[in-house]
């Protein structure tokens, strides 16, 4: 009964994945929480309303101007009485109108109203969600701190396969204890430390080196890392995507400043380097703009090598992380290269992903990887980035009570 006395405000917009609304309903009310739901017009083409209220035991609220609801006003109370907000499915156009602050139903105007955490479970066809209407609108939302479940890749109801399904009911659900007990998962009392995005090594004051890294996978763990309960510091480069809720972030430039960061954030249990950092920096950055000349040759350039931060978190002594993970970001012989990289830096865990510009990793949302350590290859699924950060936190957590236990 781990949600006992918790009531949760559950609202059902339109997708063949309402159907699993019912199963989590039924799940929740397991686990000992109250749930009042709100069905939209779009949802009740998928459930009923009678099979809606059946499996919650309360009245399904479907109409803004119902005089039924507390002279007019239930949107308010519904609103105000939830320890939480699911929205599951929640549809793109639902989303899109929590970005704008629509308010023409009474799904989007209690969702404007509540003062209370809201969950979202995304679930659409493949292009609907790669849009960048989409991205930019559940990118608005994190940003005002909506936490998000899903969505996984697989067969869509379209017929086609990809990231837009939504979120299983267990996932759902363990989203939700983690909201009402963030400290109490599987990581509890672990620090750890991720870096994300890439670094820039500056040329002069308007020009740098960089690479086409978006944090996004490094982001993703960071929050994964969270959701089940560490303690996470986020040492990211510049990148243009909002900041996971719940972790303490650190913004540097160059790779000198994100290996300072990281022996900062010493001691940790874990150290996930995510980061695309730098090979190399400028031995002498101008401090001047560098200006081109008419029939002068381009300036030269001095590269002096960067610190290796894998490598340096690796290295054995009193404060190396009980578990160190490095990514391999290849564009040929990626198993090779990987397995190689795991030898040479001395870490516990690779994980190997194909960057090749045809496979669209940089930038992309999606990210197909393999985990590699001394005892094996594992390939995973091609699948989302928040779908692998949540494997990986998973996987580690594992790693970790099994050292404990040894």
């Amino acid at each position: 009964m781990t949600l006992s006395g918790r009531r949760i405000l559950l609202v059902i917009s339109g997708g063949i994945a309402a159907y699993k609304s019912l199963e989590l309903i039924r799940r929740l009310k397991d686990k000992g929480a109250a749930v009042s739901c709100v069905l939209t017009k779009g949802g009740a083409q998928f459930v009923t309303p009678l099979a809606v209220s059946a499996l919650s035991g309360e009245p399904v609220h479907d109409d803004l101007f119902s005089l039924t609801d507390d002279n007019g006003m239930g949107h308010i109370q519904l609103s105000r009485t939830a320890d939480l907000v699911v929205v599951a499915p929640a549809s793109a156009d639902l989303m899109a109108k929590m970005a704008a602050g629509l308010a023409d139903d009474l799904a989007s105007t209690l969702l404007l109203a509540s003062d209370k955490p809201i969950l979202v479970a995304p679930t659409m066809n493949l292009f609907m969600w790669q849009h960048p209407a989409t991205q930019a609108n559940i990118a608005t939302l994190r940003s005002r701190g909506v936490r998000q479940v899903g969505p996984g890749a697989g067969d869509l109801a379209c017929g086609e396969v990809g990231d837009g399904r939504m979120a299983e009911v267990p996932e759902i659900i363990a989203a939700i204890e983690a909201i009402f007990s963030p400290a109490a998962g599987p990581l509890k009392g672990r620090r750890a430390i991720v870096t994300s995005g890439p670094t820039h090594e500056p040329i002069d004051p308007v020009r740098f080196i960089a690479n086409r890294s978006s944090g996004k996978q490094g982001h993703a763990i960071a929050a994964a890392l969270a959701a089940l309960g560490a303690e996470v510091t986020l040492i990211s480069g510049p990148v243009v995507i909002p900041d996971p809720a719940g972790v303490r972030v650190v913004k540097i430039e160059t790779a000198r400043q994100m290996l300072d960061a990281a022996q900062a954030a010493l001691p940790a249990d874990i150290a996930v380097c995510a980061a695309a950092v730098a090979d190399w920096h400028v031995a002498n950055p101008a401090t001047e703009k560098r200006k081109k000349q008419a029939g002068a040759p381009p300036p030269s350039i001095e590269l002096s090598p960067n610190p290796d931060i894998l490598a340096t978190l690796s290295a054995p002594g009193p404060q190396r992380p009980a578990l160190v993970v490095g990514f391999a970001a290849e564009t040929e012989k990626l198993i090779e290269h990987a397995t190689a990289k795991l030898e040479r830096k001395g870490c516990d865990l690779i994980l190997a992903n194909d960057v090749s510009p045809a496979i669209g990793t940089f930038g992309g949302d999606d990210n197909a990887v393999h985990l590699i350590s001394k005892t094996g290859v594992e390939p995973w699924p091609r699948q989302g980035k928040d779908a692998v950060a949540r494997s990986l936190a998973a996987h580690i957590a594992g790693l970790l009570e099994t050292k404990d236990k040894a």
